[in-house]
């Protein structure tokens, strides 16, 4: 027992064991993770080049591309990389590090798309008042509380989590590591880690969506009032788009990380880990930046500057 309980790696699973698919995953993951990059550091160029961009939105749009750049890279390169090379191992080291760069960019996100939110409130229902409220000094105080209390968040968990010994098995049974597939490999009580997730999960994931649909019910009761249809329009349509996004990543990492170490790990859980691990970091560039005039009006400025002049 003693010699179980110091594992010096882990195995991960695979989408599949059929040597041609693994190489097509790998390279469907890897056009992901660049497409995504691309788009996400495009943004961050272009609201930092183009001073028209020198907004609170757009502060926060930039950071919240920061974030999806980083968080996409902490799971799908290994993910590629151990499928081209068909190898499933990754060091505890590695593994520790993953869990906690994990932790704290789905908290940054999250904490992120809720002060978006409410930026966007403070705009809408209060205009007047919008560039005292959210004036640079308090955009980067909530910034840096975001960031500050995430390596806290994250800290706190793997360490918490990588205090247990595992001895009943190395294999984890997700493509990444996470703490529920962890959790199930330990050979000690683990349900104070699994009541800390569920209080933590509740806490920061329900109260940022609470939050986020608290702000767009005041932005969509304000929306109604607008004269113009078309303005209605182009509100709903980004607002409903964004919600269905945090509906979706909310709602499958709850599935996932809420369910009792007990249950076993089914091929949903592989399937579901892709929803909250990929599909932000890919679909928010399009969301909030390629479909905002803006945007387009300031990459094609940028471009035409450094192209043709």
């Amino acid at each position: 027992m003693s010699n179980l309980t110091f594992v010096s790696e882990f195995i991960l699973m695979v989408f599949s064991d059929i040597r041609e698919l693994q190489i097509v995953y790998s390279l469907l993951f890897l056009l992901i993770v660049l497409a995504t990059i691309l788009g996400n550091l495009l943004i961050v160029i272009v609201t930092t080049v183009d001073r028209h961009l020198h907004t609170s939105m757009y502060f926060f749009l930039r950071n919240l591309s920061l974030v999806d750049a980083c968080y996409i890279t902490v799971t799908l390169p290994e993910a590629s990389t151990n499928s081209l090379l068909n190898s499933r191992t990754i060091s505890k080291s590695e593994c520790v590090a993953q869990i906690f760069l994990m932790v704290f960019f789905v908290y940054v996100e999250l904490t992120c798309l809720a002060i978006m939110a409410h930026d966007r409130y403070v705009a809408i229902c209060h205009p007047l008042h919008y560039t005292v409220i959210m004036n640079p000094r308090v955009c980067m105080q909530m910034t840096l509380t975001s960031l500050l209390t995430g390596l806290l968040y994250a800290g706190f968990h793997t360490a918490y989590t990588f205090r247990l010994p595992f001895c009943r098995s190395n294999v984890i049974q997700q493509f990444f590591c996470d703490i529920p597939s962890l959790l199930k490999l330990s050979c000690s009580e683990t349900f104070s880690n699994e009541i800390l997730i569920i209080v933590t999960g509740m806490g920061v994931r329900g109260g940022c969506f609470a939050f986020i649909i608290a702000s767009y019910v005041r932005i969509f009761s304000t929306v109604l009032k607008f004269p113009v249809k078309e303005d209605q329009r182009k509100a709903f349509s980004t607002c409903i788009t964004h919600i269905i996004v945090v509906l979706v990543f909310l709602i499958s990492s709850f599935y996932v990380y809420l369910r009792p170490s007990s249950i076993s790990a089914s091929i949903e859980d592989l399937v579901l880990s892709v929803f909250y691990s990929v599909i932000p970091s890919f679909v928010n560039p399009i969301i909030y930046s390629l479909r905002n005039k803006q945007i387009k009006e300031a990459v094609q400025r940028v471009v035409n500057r450094n192209i043709f002049s």
